[in-house]
């Protein structure tokens, strides 16, 4: 019998509650490890995977794992072993994530992190234990952890787990669970020592692998800039600036985090608009017109909101999110680079993803240069350059006769230096003067008040956000005192307030990324306003 095709997660037939969790976290449409795993594990079978960090394979395993687990059973249902603690973090939350609406809790138990401290959460009872093999043993034979009743075992990035030294470690680990499990191996190679693993403790698993056709990227100049998670944002608004006027279209995995990015560089002053599978025909359509005509400057897509986009005069496409798969790097990049024009390729890269960067250069047979984001003082020159440009487009003109009358009223008693040195001031206020603070963005004349700086924060009127409640939040979370706090304005979904200059880093802190009113807020300064 043919097998049905997975193009959406709804082709799954997934209980209700694994539907809210994969519509909460915001994904579109299954990625092809995913498409290939998920009925292969829901059927019952062991699976051999052949992925990369970046695909999505943690998803491909747990959606199974969680759909076939009993909240009301809290002994072990399945143990994933990782080759490192941050995996283990990692790999825990996306299953809580997973978990969350069948009440499937997942713990992580790692070295470095108090036993005692594990040792309690696993005797509250869990469903799903995330683990490196040593610390996995540990508990073991405290007998702080048993494993007779898991029904499915994970070995993610085995081949990692191997260099490691863990191989003897996880057949220990094997050998203590029921022969009747169903076993999962996921590996970004396939050596020999692997294969043994397989032979020896798999039951005639399927073998998936995500196909490695060959790939033709367009000519385009790709660069990459190794950036932090939490410095992503930054990074884009400073490509931004240092460009000015180009058309950017930014890639993002979910639907959530492209609304998120949307919604920061609104908040930041940028002229940009979201767009994802949420979106009516209509709205889709009237945010497509506006990007066409250059009433926006950056748009903020999904990969499935971006099929069919026809757009010749992009500059810029820059992947927030590395692409799960070679194939959709290269349809990525292709949006731009059109009509034999130049086209400019950005990707950002977290230190965990180094691996899922090489895998792209290596299928799609290209070459990422490194590349070093621009400085203020770059941003700057940009700018000038702009500005140059469009003063000689002025002159070549020739219609400049009545501005010359108000030029020399406007230069009496100054030289032309002073006068063209005074409007660039007046043009470029904000992009230069002040010391750079967390990281990208500098606390810096954002029109506040004397010896203040003036912040942004994600929250308004919707929340039904009062000044005192802002004054109290901050007062409580940075420990200030809530006299120090200047201005408040509050508009329908963010708030501007004035906080003194020397204090500004320490609020940002403290209230960037927590809750307010039931919501996750973020703060940053308030971007200068350009004349």
């Amino acid at each position: 019998m043919e097998e049905k095709e997975i193009i959406k997660f709804d082709d799954f037939n997934l209980s209700r509650e694994l539907n809210s969790a994969v519509s909460a976290m915001g994904f579109e449409e299954p990625t092809p490890i995913q498409s290939k795993t998920i009925p292969i594990l829901l059927s019952g079978r062991d699976v051999i995977g052949q992925a990369q960090t970046g695909t999505g394979k943690t998803a491909a395993y747990g959606i199974p794992i969680v759909e076939k687990a009993e909240p009301e059973n809290l002994l072990v249902h399945a143990i994933i072993l990782t080759p490192t603690r941050e995996l283990a973090i990692q790999v825990a939350e996306e299953m809580n994530k997973i978990g969350r609406f069948k009440r499937i809790f997942a713990v992580p138990i790692y070295g470095g992190q108090s036993i005692d401290r594990q040792i309690r959460l696993l005797r509250k009872g869990v469903h799903v234990v995330v683990g490196t093999p040593g610390r996995v043993i540990d508990h073991i034979r405290r007998k702080t952890l048993r494993l007779e009743s898991v029904k499915m075992v994970v070995l993610d990035e085995a081949d990692e787990m191997l260099d490691m030294g863990f191989i003897d470690d996880i057949g220990t680990i094997l050998k203590q669970t029921p022969k009747e499990r169903q076993t999962l191996l996921f590996s970004a190679t396939m050596p020999k020592e692997i294969l043994k693993i397989a032979s020896r403790y798999m039951q005639n698993p399927e073998k998936v692998m995500i196909s490695k056709d060959a790939l033709t990227v367009p000519m385009i100049n790709q660069i990459f800039y190794e950036v932090r998670p939490s410095e992503k944002m930054d990074a884009l608004c400073r490509l931004i600036d240092a460009e000015d006027s180009d058309l950017f279209l930014i890639f993002c995995h979910t639907k959530r985090e492209v609304d998120d990015v949307a919604s920061d560089l609104k908040l930041r002053g940028y002229d940009a608009e979201a767009i994802h599978g949420d979106f009516s025909q209509f709205q889709r359509e009237a945010v497509m017109k506006k990007f066409r005509e250059g009433r926006i400057d950056v748009l903020v897509a999904t990969d499935v909101a971006a099929r069919g986009l026809d757009i010749s005069n992009i500059t810029h496409v820059v992947n927030y999110s590395i692409p799960q798969n070679p194939e959709s790097y290269v349809h990525r990049i292709g949006r731009t680079g059109r009509a034999g024009k130049e086209g400019v390729a950005i990707t950002f890269v977290t230190p965990r993803e180094d691996r899922q960067l090489r895998l792209i250069q290596t299928v799609a047979k290209t070459k990422i240069k490194r590349g070093k984001l621009p400085t203020l003082d770059d941003v700057m020159g940009a700018r000038i350059e702009n500005i140059k440009e469009r003063i000689q487009e002025f002159v070549d003109d020739k219609r400049l006769d009545a501005f010359v009358k108000m030029a020399e009223r406007l230069s009496e008693g100054l030289t032309p230096i002073e006068v063209a040195a005074s409007l660039l001031k007046f043009q470029l206020e904000g992009f230069g003067a002040e010391a750079e603070k967390r990281g990208d963005l500098s606390i810096e004349d954002t029109g506040a008040s004397p010896g203040m700086v003036r912040l942004f924060i994600t929250i308004g009127r919707q929340q039904k956000i009062r000044p005192g409640d802002i004054v109290r939040h901050i007062a409580e979370k940075a420990g200030i005192d809530g006299k120090a706090i200047g201005n408040i304005k509050i508009l329908e979904k963010f708030t501007f307030v004035e906080v003194p200059k020397d204090m500004a880093e320490k609020v940002i802190d403290a209230v960037h990324k927590g809750m307010m009113a039931g919501k996750k807020i973020s703060a940053a300064p308030a971007r200068p306003r350009n004349p």
